[in-house]
């Protein structure tokens, strides 16, 4: 994953799992809000940045050798290793939790807090998540199986502001993962998939899983389920 992400040009940052143990209790508190006066919108901070990628193109194209893209990024500083003790600690955690649902949650909770906890310590405002439109109308279902429906507006919506200081956005949700894979096939893409939460143990599926699968087999044979749960829910 490292070599794609040097590929790229983008900074970019390592980050272990075990580094959720160190964060500090206020992030568990929203930060104070830096926004300011309000901004352009996301479309007009989109096409702004087009405009600027294709003047930059020009300029490049006149000036060999002065265009941003030839100079590679800074390679990131290298991540410490966990140290084996917060290793176990970690595998302690997810033994305590009894179901595979809890640690699902556990897991999606231990990664929220890293990100956000990692664009404050950087200085961004705003954090961008490559969930599709599928992944949202499974998050939708089963936010609703574990009764958080109050959270839906904020889990499944464009924008996520509960965190004050640090925005989360989500601007492939209108994407199906399927139109995805084919956008990715056809322009040489390259793709990460990140490894579901399995376990040696034999037991139930967790509820994330099973609202996965139902949907899934319902795209199968129905091939608008995934858009209508998102456009109704």
């Amino acid at each position: 994953m490292e070599t794609l992400l040097q590929a790229t040009g983008f900074p970019y940052h390592l980050i272990h799992l075990e580094e959720a143990l160190e964060l500090p209790l206020s992030i568990l508190q929203p930060g104070p809000d830096r926004s300011g006066p309000s901004g352009p919108s996301y479309k007009e901070a989109v096409d702004s940045f087009i405009q600027q990628q294709r003047q930059d193109g020009d300029s490049s194209t006149s000036l060999p050798g002065h265009s941003t893209q030839d100079r590679p990024a800074a390679p990131p500083a290298t991540p410490r290793l966990p140290d084996a003790a917060q290793t176990q600690e970690l595998l302690r955690g997810f033994e305590a939790a009894g179901t595979a649902t809890a640690r699902e949650e556990l897991l999606q909770m231990l990664r929220t807090h890293l990100i956000v906890q990692a664009a404050r310590d950087r200085g961004y405002a705003k954090v961008m998540t490559g969930e599709s439109l599928t992944r949202v109308a499974v998050k939708l279902l089963t936010n609703l199986s574990l009764g958080r429906g109050a959270f839906l507006a904020v889990d499944t919506g464009f924008t996520d502001q509960r965190h004050g200081d640090v925005m989360v956005v989500r601007p492939m949700r209108d994407y199906t993962a399927k139109e995805i894979a084919f956008y990715n096939r056809f322009f040489g893409v390259p793709t990460v998939a990140v490894p579901p939460l399995f376990t040696k143990r034999r037991e139930k599926p967790s509820i994330h899983q099973l609202v996965e699968r139902f949907l899934l087999g319902l795209q199968e044979e129905f091939p608008s389920t995934i858009s209508t749960v998102y456009r109704y829910g």
